[in-house]
C-alpha cells in the first residue's frame, strides 16, 4: 500500500544516508491511520509474529502507555509504501545514585507480556531502514540517553544490521541472549508421540483415562467474543487461585493487565487467531492456558488451573488435548516463549534465544549508566563461578535481603544490580506460565 499525502501530524524528511523518508508518530489515532500497510508490511516480513502486530500492540499501549511518549517512525520508499515500522516508547528509569534516564525502547517491553518484539522490515530494506533508524537516532540526541531492544529474535535481520551498525559508529553497545524453548510438532499427533519419553507418553493415557473416569470433562476452545470474555474471568480467577496459594498475587491482580488481555483477545478472536482453551470438570472451570496462533505457529502466553485438582493434572491433560487438536489444524511449531523449565522441556521442546541490544552515544549519560551496569553484572558473574557454593548462597542471600526482595506482587521489578541485562533481565515466572500446572 502506498501512503500518500501529509497529515499535518507527520514530520517527515530525507536521511542523509539513503533515499527513505521517515514519518514520525506521536500518538496512537494518529498511528492508526497506518494500519491497512502495517498489515501488508506483516505479510511480507518473513519473521512477523503477533507481537508485532496492531493486535497486540494497540491494545497494549491503551493498558500500560499512559506514562510513557509514543514515537513511532514509518520508513518509506520514493514510491511511498511502507518498507519498515520502528513502534518504540521513550519512559524515564529513576536509577538511585544518578540522573533519571529516559529509555527508548520497543512497544510491549517492560510490562512482562511481550517476546519476540521486532522492527518489521520488508527483505531487502534492512540495511536502508537502520541507517535511517541510527541517523534519526543521532539527529534526535536530545530525546533520549540510553536504548533497549530487549527479546528480538535471534533471527532478527534488524538486530544483526544494527549490531553492525553501532559498531561503525562506535556507539557504547551490550548484547545478551536469553533462552527460549519451542516445540517443532509434526503432521500427525502419533509422530509426536513418538518423539516423547516412554514415560512421559505413559503419563499422557494415564491421566487423561483416569480424569475421564473421575469427571464429565469438556475441553473447548473459546471462540465467539461473548464466550471470550466470560472465559477470560475464568482464567484471570484460576491464575489467581494457584498463585495465592504461594502468598502471591498473580500475574492478573493487576486491573490494567486484565484490560489489556480483554481488548487483545476480542480483536484476535475477531481474525481467528486466538487459542484460549479451557477444561471443565462436572461443569466447572479446572484449567485454562492462552494463545494465539500466527501462520503455522501457536505462541503458549498464560495458564492457570485450580489446585482443588492438582492432583489430578489438569494442566498437563490440558496441554496434551490442545498439542493434540493444534496438530490436526496444521500447527507446526508451538512456542513457550523465554524461559527454561523441566515443565516445558519434557514436551520435547528445542532451544533458542531472544536477544537483548542495549547502546547508547559515546560520552553520554546512558553510556556512562550502562558501562556501569554492565561492570557490575560481570562482577556477580565472577562471584557466582569463583566462590564456593555456600559462601555465594550466603552473599547472594544478604543481597537479597538489602534489596527488600519480599515482593508484593509478580510484577518486575529493577534495580541497579538488575536492571533488563540478559540473564539478570529475568521476569517473574507467574506473568508467562504455571509451572505448577504440570504433573510432577
Amino acid at each position: 500500500m502506498r501512503i500518500s499525502g501529509t497529515a499535518r501530524h507527520v514530520i517527515s524528511g530525507k536521511t542523509p544516508l539513503n533515499s527513505l523518508q521517515i514519518r514520525v508518530y506521536q500518538s496512537l489515532e494518529q498511528l492508526e491511520t497506518l494500519r491497512p500497510a502495517w498489515a501488508e508490511l506483516l505479510a511480507e516480513f518473513p519473521s512477523a509474529t503477533t507481537f508485532s502486530s496492531w493486535e497486540w500492540l494497540a491494545p497494549w499501549w491503551r493498558a500500560f502507555g499512559e506514562s510513557r511518549e509514543l514515537l513511532a517512525l514509518a520508513f518509506l520508499d520514493d514510491s511511498g509504501k511502507l518498507v519498515g515500522l520502528a513502534p518504540l516508547q521513550i519512559s524515564r528509569r529513576h536509577v538511585p545514585l544518578f540522573f533519571p534516564l529516559r529509555v527508548l525502547g520497543l512497544w510491549g517491553d517492560d510490562s512482562s507480556d511481550s517476546d519476540n518484539l521486532d522492527i518489521p522490515v520488508l527483505p531487502g530494506y534492512e540495511a536502508l531502514v537502520v541507517a535511517a533508524l541510527v541517523e534519526f537516532l543521532q539527529r534526535e540526541a536530545a530525546r533520549w540517553d540510553v536504548c533497549e531492544f530487549n527479546t528480538m529474535p535471534a533471527e532478527s535481520p534488524v538486530a544483526a544490521e544494527l549490531a553492525a551498525r553501532l559498531g561503525e559508529r562506535s556507539w557504547t553497545s551490550y548484547r545478551s541472549q536469553r533462552v527460549a524453548l519451542a516445540i517443532s510438532l509434526p503432521e500427525t499427533w502419533e509422530m509426536y508421540l513418538r518423539r516423547l519419553s516412554s514415560k512421559e507418553r505413559g503419563k499422557i493415557a494415564y491421566y487423561r483415562n483416569r480424569l475421564q473416569k473421575k469427571y464429565r470433562t469438556r475441553f473447548y476452545r473459546c471462540q465467539s467474543g461473548e464466550e471470550v470474555f466470560a472465559r477470560l474471568e475464568s482464567l484471570f480467577a484460576l491464575h489467581r487461585k494457584r498463585w495465592q496459594i504461594q502468598g502471591q498475587m498473580g500475574s492478573f491482580a493487576s486491573t490494567t493487565r486484565c484490560r489489556f488481555y480483554q481488548e487483545m483477545a476480542g480483536l484476535l478472536a475477531g481474525h481467528d487467531e486466538l487459542e484460549f482453551w479451557l477444561l471443565d470438570l462436572d461443569g466447572k472451570p479446572a484449567a485454562a492456558q492462552f494463545g494465539f496462533r500466527h501462520r503455522d505457529t501457536v505462541f503458549q502466553l498464560q495458564e492457570g488451573f485450580d489446585p482443588a485438582y492438582f492432583s489430578d493434572s489438569v494442566g498437563y491433560v490440558l496441554r496434551a488435548h490442545v498439542l493434540e487438536q493444534l496438530i490436526a489444524r496444521g500447527v507446526r511449531r508451538y512456542d513457550f516463549l523465554a524461559g527454561e523449565a523441566e515443565s516445558k522441556a519434557r514436551w520435547a521442546t528445542e532451544a533458542s534465544y531472544y536477544l537483548n541490544q542495549h547502546f547508547a552515544r559515546p560520552f553520554s549519560a546512558g553510556a556512562a549508566w550502562l558501562r556501569a551496569i554492565h561492570a557490575k553484572t560481570e562482577s556477580k558473574e565472577w562471584l557466582r563461578e569463583h566462590l564456593p557454593s555456600d559462601a555465594w548462597q550466603v552473599l547472594h542471600a544478604l543481597n537479597q535481603k538489602f534489596q527488600g526482595n519480599g515482593r508484593a506482587s509478580n510484577l518486575k521489578t529493577i534495580s541497579v544490580d538488575a536492571p533488563r541485562m540478559g540473564i539478570f533481565r529475568d521476569r517473574e515466572i507467574v506473568a508467562r506460565s504455571d509451572p505448577a500446572a504440570e504433573a510432577k
